[in-house]
């Protein structure tokens, strides 16, 4: 790193690659100095769209790169384990999208290998990172609203995109869980911690992906979290935590929330509003990220690995247990 400066590379250039940048070009701390994609002319239009000075036409050749310090990974998660490991292997902080890889133990290798080489690895898990998420976890863990006895959170969206696209595609990865339903699970995980039971029910679709699921996860005190996500249909995205002493709704956009309700025992609801949102809201991972490369940090220790980790098995028991299988599984 040059001084308080990061220099970022962005391996990939689809929509979240360029919804992230447009977040990192407001950071005043951080210069996008590279790209990378496995097409020069894309990398090379990307570039030009956001006055990237460096484009590459492979990923390694970013990581090679000598004017970049951390690089985020934004390519479709099938594709995650291999980018990764390309800049963890150059000497390259990462940054991945969520989620890591397809399965627990293709994100072990990230995690060991991130270990080997001493370097900084956090998955964009950007709930994690979010400052009225953290308020409810804070809220939560300071019993606010007694001892949390349920969680329910989903994420549904209906999607009309042809039967070849990647949300389809078993060797990509395809299906609702691992698009959408990473951030109920992961949410869950944030505030209770890692199930002791998994059960799930899922409707697959004709190539052998889940185009909608259901979670319960079950836990030894008795708390449980039903957690839904669906490619079929659009809902509110809300979360609601059911405590003894009161409760917390999240009414919307529970991964990304501008607002949540307080409801205690004895007190009148009490509406928390988030400040006004700097743009697409990735600012926030990225300052994360910043502040623990220039504490010589390894990982964050609000999205830790072991976190991430623990979440992967989760998603890959729902998997077993619905019947999803990717290619060389």
């Amino acid at each position: 790193m040059s001084g308080q400066t990061v220099r970022w590379g962005i391996l990939a250039t689809g929509g979240m690659a360029a919804a992230f940048t447009e977040d990192l070009l407001r950071e005043p701390e951080a210069r996008v100095t590279a790209v990378g994609s496995r097409s020069a002319d894309g990398a090379r239009r990307f570039a030009e769209r956001f006055g990237i000075p460096r484009a590459h036409g492979t990923w390694r050749e970013l990581a090679a790169d000598p004017e970049v310090d951390v690089v985020y990974v934004a390519t479709p998660h099938a594709h995650h384990l291999a980018a990764a490991t390309a800049c963890l292997e150059a000497g390259k902080p990462v940054l991945c999208e969520k989620p890591f890889a397809l399965s627990g133990r293709q994100t072990r290798a990230l995690v060991e290998l991130a270990d080997k080489q001493g370097l900084f690895l956090m998955e964009a898990m950007w709930t994690y990172v979010n400052p009225t998420v953290r308020r409810v976890a804070d809220l939560v863990a300071d019993g606010a609203i007694g001892e949390v006895r349920a969680l329910h959170a989903s994420f549904g969206g209906r999607v009309t995109v042809p039967p070849e696209h990647r949300l389809w595609d078993p060797a990509a990865g395809g299906g609702a869980l691992l698009d959408l339903g990473t951030y109920p699970v992961s949410f869950a995980h944030l505030l209770l911690g890692v199930p002791d039971s998994v059960t799930a029910h899922a409707r697959l679709s004709e190539r052998g992906v889940d185009a909608q699921t259901g979670v319960l996860l079950g836990y030894a005190d008795g708390a449980m979290a039903v957690l839904t996500c669906s490619l079929l249909a659009d809902d509110e995205r809300r979360a609601v935590v059911y405590g003894t002493a009161g409760r917390i709704e999240i009414p919307a956009d529970f991964y990304n929330p501008r607002s949540f309700v307080l409801h205690r025992d004895g007190h009148e609801p009490q509406t928390v509003t988030a400040p006004p949102q700097r743009g697409n809201g990735y600012g926030h991972q990225a300052r994360e990220v910043m502040r623990c490369l220039r504490a010589g940090l390894t990982e964050s220790p609000l999205v830790p690995l072991a976190g991430s980790l623990a979440v992967m098995d989760t998603l890959d028991k729902v998997r077993e247990l619905v019947g999803v299988r990717y290619p060389g599984e």
